[in-house]
């Protein structure tokens, strides 16, 4: 049987995951509001960003890893912004069957103009709330949440930021 210590901490750590899921949540739903997203929804804003940020086209296991969806619902994610030119399908030289993913130049233009207006919209949201010693204190957190399970040799890990490295945020 846990101790009051164990119970104590238990309690702590879920009322922390709660917290976390609020507020995730209360963003979004304000960043969602927001008439920034042109023709693109919030989860193919999030596609885009997420292969603009990487330096060689991604397998779709790869990019799967990255975002919030299951692997049918990014399949027909991915074919919509393959429709719509703003990203294209190679084939992958390791790999005869497999497929690489990258932007076209529609889908970096859309992913950076989006980028740059949610950058800003997330730094307005942020700083309205906290200081700069506590955005601190919730990146370092929030990196260090992120790292549980990340393999050392994904070479695809590069953070989640927007538009630019000048105006990194993490894309909540």
């Amino acid at each position: 049987m846990p101790g009051p210590v164990m119970t104590d901490r238990r309690h702590l750590a879920n009322d922390a995951w709660e917290a976390l899921l609020t507020a995730h949540a209360a963003v979004m739903k304000q960043f969602a509001a927001e008439d920034i997203w042109e023709d693109v929804s919030m989860r193919e804003y999030d596609v885009l960003y997420t292969l603009s940020k990487c330096a060689e086209p991604l397998r779709m296991t790869d990019l799967n890893r990255h975002v919030l969806l299951s692997q049918p619902a990014l399949s027909r994610l991915v074919d919509r912004l393959a429709e719509r030119g703003l990203l294209e399908r190679g084939s992958d030289p390791a790999d005869g069957r497999g497929v690489r993913l990258s932007l076209t130049d529609a889908g970096r233009a859309v992913q950076s103009a989006i980028g740059r207006r949610h950058a800003r919209s997330v730094a307005r949201a942020m700083t309205a709330r906290l200081s700069p010693g506590e955005l601190a204190q919730l990146e370092t957190i929030c990196r260090k949440l992120a790292s549980t399970g990340r393999h050392s040799t994904d070479k695809h890990s590069t953070g989640r930021h927007s538009g630019s490295d000048k105006d990194e945020v993490l894309f909540l």
